[in-house]
């Protein structure tokens, strides 16, 4: 099923850019040239992929399991909607 992700910069530009079910939200900025890092290349070992959800999307993803939440704990900009991608 192909799907749409809008990514809302900090400069303000919001990019839709196509997904696969199944992909992470880190692959698939990774593959539009979007600036998030993701050190760990997903692993949950770091928070480099931090992202904040939007509110009214937030309650539609499954909760976050421990290591999510430890990790974060330390991102950077932490806000009530934030996940790791």
């Amino acid at each position: 099923m192909s799907l749409t992700v809008t990514f809302s910069l900090p400069s303000g530009e919001h990019r839709a850019c196509a997904a696969a079910e199944g992909q992470t939200l880190l692959q698939v900025a990774q593959a539009n040239g979007i600036d998030l890092e993701g050190a760990c290349e997903g692993s949950l070992s770091c928070a480099t992929c931090h992202v904040v959800v939007d509110p009214a999307w937030y309650g539609k993803l499954p909760p976050p399991k421990q290591d999510e939440r430890d990790m974060l704990d330390m991102a950077e900009g932490r806000g009530r909607t934030s996940r790791l991608s």
